[in-house]
């Protein structure tokens, strides 16, 4: 209850039994109580709720605890950080966090980044004997190290407690609090002018004012509103822990829904990361080496523990992993870096010889062996083919050490082979990312591979080829058609990047969040950190390193991008109940002040306090379902529209105001409902009157959720089982106290069914309306309403597909910018109301792309049988006369 709204409700208890103490009358206790207990039942079902979504999600990040590899009666094995104590021996390696305070033993040096602890930008040197600091990671290196201090002792606990005070106000309770402030502002308006009216000019008596400044102080402040959006944030964070994305910051729900660029990585996410080679393919450079001792001097150049996808493809191509290191005693592993791009084995062989194997990325592999141009021009020839295939290659090299020692350069590397890697797409990889364009967010290619790759990669997929290399960054164009254009813009038109560092993948999110993108990043490395933590999104894909994981918003526990396009939709479901709720919220604060203002300002009728505080309860019971609601997602991103959402709920609370307060008129001083109904006159009875106008604002008031909560017609979008059953029990219990009730102490008496029957149709009949005012607002701030409306149909319509074919040319046309097919002045085509017949040119070009992808497959597929015809020696005519396109 620690919030403003609540702390209004709680004056409004005070005042109750304080200032209403007047006019011979007690204190109002039944006020009073009432409060106490809506405040009451809202943190219960706050505090349920979301420790209920809560310790389910505790209990998926358990399993991301931090892990560490630890040596204990004489073997390794991984354990949770957590049970660390001083004296216990760990392995610390690349990507790491170094889960304790520790003194490095023996091994080479550590490239350690303390940026989280000093500040400091570079990574610092370590070397055996020095200490390393809890939360500090590993940059480069492998070594052993021992434990010194643990938890609160250690010298980044020493200062935790200092991080955990500090309050960081999120953009989530930024719009929390501008709503909370409206509601509040307009209720203290119109208390302002009651008390101003009331008193000087209609000398009102003193209890009458307090009783209708109470009126306005508990019906207009929207007491549910944090409990239902946290709540709502809650279980919308427990259904995407069970979809396999476990959000650390639970804000990062509403970014997620707003997100429309997704910078994802190839390899694991749109692949399967699941290598293999094809020995037929490996290319010699050496002389007196065969391909099978190429494929045993990479197995050697590999770990056979704790491997990576590339280590594991090369022991997995030997007849048995063992050979590995079969005959052979390891001296020293040079493991796998950023910079360096390889891995390095010395060892000792039968005879006592002493030699080194490496392999790793062919660029690095060819300066490390010093090869004359002609060697050069036969690799990079060699590698251009396999690109063009989407295989990516792998450089090998040997070295003899006759010096025998591990420190010693060596006589010079010698060149062996180069190996073809082939990494294929995800199944669902391709269909995946037709959805993402059709919800809007357009996915861009971010990899160290190659471009040639990139590009096959990307025509798989649909993705599109226009792929630059990383130097494009930097200026450096090899292609003129994109000389002229800046940096930013390329980024935001280009379908991927290759050859990217980390460096380069930060820059790409900043130049695209300058470019007001919400944008999402998926990593996996520790040099990923910085991207991931820049980003609006970061996305730490499965079985990423902690530094990754801790750098990031959204940790994934399984794999591939169909699980982030799933957790786009559900961000977008969970945003759009919380914005339903908030544009609801405000209508009915506006409804209620602007409506018992009127009410006892013209025609001095003192409504009572206990029934508002009524109307309050069964509200805020049935509201609370909608964390639970079903709705229709957002098609496009969404984010926070303040501007919308006070426009909208100022508009649908003055017309709604405006009816009751009609309704009270005709009620009060005509005969209309008595001529035209055949019932019995209320003017003469307070009380029934008071009854009547309850029954009137809380069908109302309740029913509004229906219309806030679609998009379309309010009857188009089915609402969900429990939001209706709560709806249906609420009116129940609300008509039978308008019916029967004959409470002497809130001023109200029974008006019978008749009347009741007479109020729900009076309060149906004006209740349709409300739809047409909503697509008016909307059409009137953007100008889309009517487009929806009228042009697409889609508000007339439940078909799931409605419209699509039409959504995904627009998002080709205005996201996917092929060389030649999209002129820049068509840039801004999506947001002209008059494009279709571009947009009909566009979805035709992009058919007709398509069907010469298609035929390129196709020609491919048929060199691919006439290559195995002749193999088998079989007539090619033969086979040529059935060969059909």
């Amino acid at each position: 209850m620690w919030n403003p709204l609540s702390w209004v409700m709680e004056a409004a208890a005070i005042m109750a039994i304080a200032l209403a103490n007047g006019g011979g009358k007690p204190p109002d206790w039944q006020d009073f109580v009432g409060i106490v207990v809506l405040l009451v039942i809202n943190s219960t079902i706050s505090f349920i709720e979301e420790n209920n979504a809560g310790n389910a999600a505790a209990a998926l990040m358990a399993g991301l605890a931090p892990k560490t590899k630890v040596l204990r009666d004489g073997r390794w094995s991984e354990e949770e950080a957590a049970i660390l104590v001083p004296g216990d021996i760990i392995s610390i390696k690349l990507g790491d966090i170094v889960p304790a305070d520790a003194r490095l033993l023996e091994g080479d040096p550590l490239k350690i980044d303390q940026s989280a602890l000093t500040g400091e930008s570079l990574p610092v040197t370590r070397n055996p004997g020095d200490e390393v600091f809890s939360g500090s990671t590993c940059k480069q290196g492998e070594i052993e190290a021992v434990v010194i201090a643990t938890g609160v002792h250690t010298f980044f606990g020493k200062a935790a407690h200092l991080v955990d005070s500090t309050n960081q106000v999120g953009h989530f309770q930024k719009v929390l609090t501008a709503i909370g402030n409206f509601c509040i502002c307009s209720i203290a308006v119109g208390m302002i002018v009651e008390i101003i009216v009331m008193y000087p000019i209609q000398h009102r008596i003193y209890r009458s004012g307090i009783d209708n400044l109470l009126v306005l102080l508990i019906g207009g402040i929207p007491i549910a509103m944090p409990t239902v959006l946290s709540v709502t944030m809650a279980i919308g964070s427990h259904r995407l822990s069970e979809q396999g994305a476990i959000t650390k910051r639970m804000t990062a729900i509403e970014e997620m829904a707003g997100m429309d660029v997704l910078c994802s990585d190839k390899t694991g996410t749109l692949t399967l990361n699941k290598l293999s080679v094809d020995k037929n393919l490996i290319e010699i450079f050496a002389k007196g080496v065969d391909k099978d001792h190429v494929v045993l001097l990479a197995a050697r150049a590999s770990r056979t523990e704790n491997q990576d996808a590339i280590d594991a493809a090369m022991v997995g191509m030997l007849a048995d992993p063992k050979e590995a290191r079969a005959g052979i005693r390891e001296v020293h592993f040079l493991p796998f870096n950023p910079v360096d791009k390889r891995t390095a084995l010395t060892y000792i062989d039968a005879n006592g010889n002493w030699h080194r194997a490496s392999k790793g990325a062919p660029e690095q592999i060819l300066n490390l062996c010093n090869c004359k141009e002609d060697v050069r021009k036969k690799v990079h020839s060699v590698i251009d083919k396999f690109a063009e295939r989407g295989l990516r290659s792998l450089g090998v090299a040997r070295q003899e050490v006759p010096e025998k020692t591990k420190e010693s350069p060596g006589r010079p590397w010698q060149f062996v082979g180069l190996l073809s890697l082939f990494d294929p797409p995800r199944h669902d990889s391709a269909e995946t990312i037709r959805r993402a364009l059709n919800l809007g967010v357009n996915v861009k290619m971010i990899t160290g591979d190659q471009l040639a790759i990139a590009k096959e990669t990307g025509r798989r997929l649909g993705m599109g080829t226009n792929m630059y290399p990383s130097s494009s960054l930097l200026g450096q164009h090899k292609d003129e058609s994109i000389a002229g254009l800046p940096v930013d813009e390329l980024i935001e038109k280009a379908d991927g990047f290759a050859g990217v560092f980390p460096e380069h993948k930060y820059e790409i999110v900043k130049k695209l969040q300058e470019r007001k993108h919400i944008c999402g990043m998926t990593g996996d490395g520790v040099n990923d950190a910085p991207a991931l933590k820049k980003a609006d999104i970061g996305i730490a894909v499965a079985d990423a390193t902690d530094a990754a994981r801790s750098a990031s918003d959204i940790v994934l526990t399984e794999p591939g991008l169909s699980v982030i396009i799933s957790a786009v939709l559900t961000s977008r479901a969970i945003f759009q109940r919380m914005k339903n709720y908030t544009i609801y919220a405000v209508s009915i604060t506006i409804r209620i002040v602007l409506g018992f203002l009127l009410i006892a300002l013209i025609w001095k009728f003192d409504f009572s306090p206990f029934m508002v505080l009524i109307i309050a309860i069964l509200n805020d019971g049935t509201i609370m379902t909608i964390s639970k609601d079903r709705v229709k997602a957002s098609p496009l991103p969404d984010s926070w529209k303040l501007r919308e959402i006070f426009t909208t709920g100022i508009v649908l609370g003055t017309y709604l105001a405006v009816m009751t307060v009609i309704f009270f008129w005709a009620m009060k001083d005509t005969d209309f409902f008595s001529d035209k109904f055949q019932v019995r006159s209320l003017r003469n009875s307070e009380d029934e009157m008071m009854a009547a106008l309850y029954l009137q604002v809380s069908i109302v008031s309740q029913a509004l959720i229906f219309v806030t909560r679609s998009r379309s017609w309010f009857f188009v979008e089915r609402p969900g089982l429990l939001l209706v059953t709560a709806f249906i029990v609420a009116q129940l219990v609300a008509t039978l106290i308008a019916v029967y009730a004959d409470w002497g102490f809130a001023r109200i008496k029974g008006i019978g069914w008749g009347w009741a029957g007479v109020i729900w149709l009076y309060s149906v009949v004006f209740f349709f309306p409300l739809d047409l005012f909503k697509f008016a607002i909307r059409y009137i701030l953007s100008g889309k309403a009517w487009d929806n409306l009228l042009e697409k149909k889609t508000a007339f319509t439940s078909k799931k597909d409605y419209g699509r074919e039409e959504r995904e040319a627009q998002w080709a046309m205005a996201q996917r910018t092929l060389h030649g097919l999209q002129p820049p002045e068509t840039t801004n085509l999506f947001n002209d109301k008059n494009s279709y017949r571009e947009l009909s040119e566009i979805a035709e070009q992009a058919k007709r792309r398509a069907e010469v992808a298609r035929l390129r497959e196709l020609h491919t597929l048929k060199g691919h049988v006439e290559s195995v015809v002749k193999l088998k020696g079989l007539d090619i005519e033969t086979i040529q006369q059935h060969y059909t396109v």
